[in-house]
């Protein structure tokens, strides 16, 4: 009998630790030890040799990577403030206004969209025709017709382009940022905000002193699930550029390794890469909600 009850648990949890060390684990391990090989299609096989650090040197070394690095740094800054400030600040103004419910709905619309549905659209967005032609891209459309010339907006390099590309995917996630913060706004207590405005506090001070010291641990929340995401940054920068022009980031190089220069060592030296910088920011949100937990 007791030989069972030792057992028990280890029945209901064990074949999801299997499952788990299948998908998770085991791809790992794997991944790291094909780092340390060259290029190849076998995983371990005659054709595949043995190269110890120069998959990692060319990580850290080469100019392409370490341009594709500095774009995923440019990305992490700009779409996490930009995508957690528009939210902040749309969560508390359209918390007054009279249509709540349909202008954040309208605003949330973009999330529901996949990555590339939303490249495609803007990508017609930036399109470019020579001058004298007609601009079917929406914003050469407006620059022609204020005077000024068509650009070829996604090869400005080397930051308007990246900026335009963040652009996308800030447009996407705000409407998240807004929904999470919206509803941690919500749950302040209005008193607090009321006695603040009767002691003479103006909108901004209510704001700086009350709402965001309250909102920051869902705010950090939030930045931490964009700095997760945007790290991982694939599919806007595929559909657009393809990493031309200096847009490239490490989840595409990572791609091109694999499947069109079929250099599976490089590209695996480039997922860990990738592993190592979310782990940190995987660990901080972990840590934040066995804290909220515990606190219960």
């Amino acid at each position: 009998m007791l030989k069972t009850a030792k057992w028990q648990p280890w029945m209901f949890v064990g074949p999801a630790l299997l499952i788990l060390g299948f998908f998770l684990l085991y791809p790992t391990v794997t991944t790291i030890w094909r780092s340390f090989y060259g290029s190849g299609r076998e995983l371990f096989g005659p054709s595949v040799r043995y190269v110890g650090l120069a998959n990692w040197q060319y990580v850290f070394s080469h100019p392409t990577m370490t341009g594709a690095l500095r774009n995923n740094a440019l990305w992490v800054g700009v779409f996490t403030v930009s995508t957690v400030g528009f939210g902040l600040i749309l969560a508390v103004l359209l918390d007054r206004v009279k249509y709540e419910k349909v202008m954040k709905s309208a605003i949330f619309v973009p999330a529901a969209i996949s990555y590339v549905g939303a490249s495609v659209i803007w990508r017609f967005m930036y399109a470019y025709r020579p001058a004298g032609l007609p601009q079917i891209g929406v914003l050469n459309a407006l620059v022609v017709a204020l005077g000024g010339e068509p650009q070829g907006w996604l090869i400005l390099r080397p930051w308007v382009n990246n900026l335009l590309l963040i652009v996308v995917g800030v447009w996407i996630w705000t409407g998240f940022a807004m929904v999470i913060l919206s509803a941690a706004y919500k749950n302040i207590p209005r008193e607090l905000m009321e006695a603040s405005r009767i002691d003479g506090a103006n909108e901004w001070e209510v704001f700086r002193r009350v709402i965001l010291p309250l909102l920051w641990p869902t705010a950090s929340v939030v930045g931490v699930t964009m700095v997760v995401q945007v790290l991982k940054v694939f599919d806007i920068v595929y559909v657009m550029t393809n990493g031309a022009f200096n847009t490239e980031v490490v989840a595409n190089r990572m791609y091109k390794e694999m499947f069109n220069f079929f250099n599976y060592g490089r590209a695996s030296a480039i997922a860990v890469v990738l592993l190592l910088l979310l782990i940190p920011f995987m660990v901080m949100n972990v840590r934040r909600f066995t804290g909220q937990g515990v606190a219960r």
